[in-house]
């Protein structure tokens, strides 16, 4: 596993957490990162996290926003919180991000909702950030 796919499963770790404990998940992110700060690589992947949760807490309301006028029929506040918070991060790399290409993104965020959600969960997460990729290309 590539240490980007472990930063977006910690980051993952932090988003969901602070949404359930409706804290802060810079500081949840923080926290874990103290109690490995001593293993291989871990510099790496917690920067890379963290990048992700600021960003997607800076983001939060264009991110949420964007998502709300695509996915057709699910409120956000419908959607399961595992499901939300893995869009959410999908979002913030495809419009935030210039470095992750889309299908990555993309692909990265379909094998959260893979490993953590419910077996629709994949096909959902794939359809929502596909329409919203494809609509930042035509930007």
């Amino acid at each position: 596993m590539s240490s980007r796919s472990k930063s977006r499963k910690r980051a993952l770790d932090a988003l969901y957490a602070s949404e359930i404990r409706n804290s802060d998940a810079t500081e949840l992110l923080q926290d874990t990162a103290a109690g490995v700060a001593d293993r291989q690589n871990q510099a790496a992947i917690f920067d890379y996290a963290e990048a992700i949760v600021i960003g997607v807490t800076r983001n939060l309301a264009q991110i949420d926003n964007d998502l709300r006028q695509i996915s057709d029929g699910w409120s956000l506040e419908r959607m399961p919180n595992i499901d939300r918070s893995i869009l959410r991060l999908g979002a913030w790399e495809i419009l935030f991000n210039e470095d992750v290409p889309n299908e990555v993104a993309i692909a990265e965020a379909v094998t959260l909702a893979s490993e953590y959600s419910t077996d629709d969960s994949p096909k959902f997460v794939n359809g929502v950030l596909a329409r919203l990729a494809k609509g930042t290309q035509a930007l």
